[in-house]
C-alpha cells in the first residue's frame, strides 16, 4: 500500500493539513492533496482528518496516495557526476551546457529533470521526492552544486545560503595578466539597461544595483591569460563574470562579458559555436549538513574542456 507517514516539525505547526502534505509531497499540489483528505484517506494521531484540520509540532499525519503527482518534472537522463549522497542532498558535479533547472525554452533536458529520475529510481513511485534547489550555476559553467531531496532539507539549506554562510570557490581563466596579487572586488551589479534584457552590469548606469562582492587571487599567469581563484562573498546573478569583466579581465569564452564592462555585440558571437563554454568553473563548496549539523567540503578540479579554453594542459 502506498501509506506514508510525516511527523509535524516546530516550523509547520498550525497550518492547514493540504499546506503541511504540500510541503512533504512537493510533486503534488495542495489541491490534489486537499481531494486526498476530503476522500478521507489522511489521518492525524490515527483519527481521519476534516478539509479544514490544522497540525501541530510532533503529531502524526498518515496519508494513503491512491493519485499520483500532477507536477511531476519529465525525467531525463543526461549526464552528471554524483560527488556524494546522503538521505537528504546530493551534491554533483555539473558539466558545461547542462542547464539547472527548466526555464524559458528549456523545459526539459535539464540536471534537475536528471535528478528527478534518479531520485525516481529511489523511491516506491515516481515522484515520491522532488529535487530542491538551493542555488545555482550558469549553464556554460561547469562545478559543484548541492541539490536537496526533501523539504526541511530544503528549507534549512536555502537559508543558509540566503545568508552567505557556505563557502563557494571558483576558478577562472581570464583575459590578460592583471597586475594585482589579490583584489576584493566591491562593486554593485544590476540588471543591464535596455529592454529586459538578463544581462548583468556593474557599471553606474545599471538598473537597480545590488550589493555585490568578489575576492579574487590570481593563481598563475600565462602571458595572454591568466589563472584566478575567485570566493563569493555576495551571490548576485553573473557575478564573477561581471566582476572580472568589469576589472578588464573578463573570463575565457564569455559569450557576453567583454573588458571594463561591456556587453559584446552579436557580431562578435561566434555564430559557430553557440555552445561553447566559458572557462569558469566551481572546484570547491563548504557548508554545513542541514540535518546532521556536520561541515561538509567538496571539491572538484576543473574538467578538459576549462583548459582547452587557452591549450593549458
Amino acid at each position: 500500500m502506498n501509506q506514508f507517514l510525516f511527523i509535524v516539525e516546530p516550523y509547520l505547526s498550525g497550518v492547514r493539513i493540504d499546506t503541511f502534505l504540500a510541503r512533504q509531497l512537493r510533486n503534488y499540489t495542495p489541491w490534489r492533496l486537499h481531494r486526498m483528505v476530503c476522500a478521507g484517506l489522511v489521518w492525524v494521531n490515527g483519527v481521519t482528518a476534516e478539509p479544514d484540520h490544522r497540525v501541530y509540532r510532533d503529531e502524526r499525519v498518515a496519508i494513503r496516495l491512491v493519485e499520483p503527482p500532477d507536477k511531476l518534472l519529465p525525467p531525463s537522463d543526461d549526464a552528471f557526476a554524483i560527488v556524494y549522497e546522503d538521505p537528504w542532498l546530493i551534491v554533483v558535479n555539473k558539466p558545461a551546457g547542462l542547464i539547472v533547472h527548466p526555464v524559458g525554452n528549456f523545459r526539459g533536458g535539464t540536471l534537475i529533470n536528471s535528478l528527478q529520475r534518479h531520485l525516481d529510481s529511489q523511491a516506491k513511485f515516481k515522484g515520491l521526492l522532488r529535487p530542491g534547489i538551493v542555488h545555482r550555476l550558469d549553464r556554460m559553467t561547469s562545478g559543484l552544486l548541492v541539490v536537496t531531496k526533501d523539504h526541511l532539507s530544503h528549507r534549512l539549506l536555502s537559508i543558509d545560503f540566503q545568508r552567505g554562510r557556505p563557502t563557494k570557490t571558483y576558478h577562472a581563466l581570464v583575459e590578460g595578466c592583471p597586475t594585482f596579487e589579490r583584489l576584493t572586488i566591491d562593486l554593485p551589479i544590476g540588471q543591464h539597461p535596455g529592454g529586459d534584457s538578463i544581462l548583468m552590469s556593474a557599471r553606474p548606469d545599471a538598473r537597480r544595483p545590488r550589493h555585490a562582492k568578489t575576492e579574487a587571487m590570481v593563481k598563475a599567469r600565462h602571458g595572454t591569460h591568466s589563472l584566478i581563484e575567485c570566493r563569493l562573498l555576495t551571490g548576485r546573478n553573473h557575478q564573477i563574470r561581471v566582476h572580472l569583466a568589469a576589472v578588464g579581465h573578463p573570463v575565457l569564452g564569455d559569450e557576453y562579458y567583454a573588458a571594463n564592462g561591456c556587453i559584446r555585440r552579436p557580431s562578435e558571437i561566434e555564430d559557430t559555436e553557440p555552445e561553447r563554454r566559458h572557462a569558469l568553473h566551481a572546484c570547491q563548496l563548504t557548508f554545513q549538513h542541514p540535518i546532521l549539523q556536520m561541515p561538509l567540503t567538496f571539491n572538484a578540479p576543473p574538467p578538459n574542456d576549462f583548459w582547452e579554453l587557452a591549450d593549458v594542459n
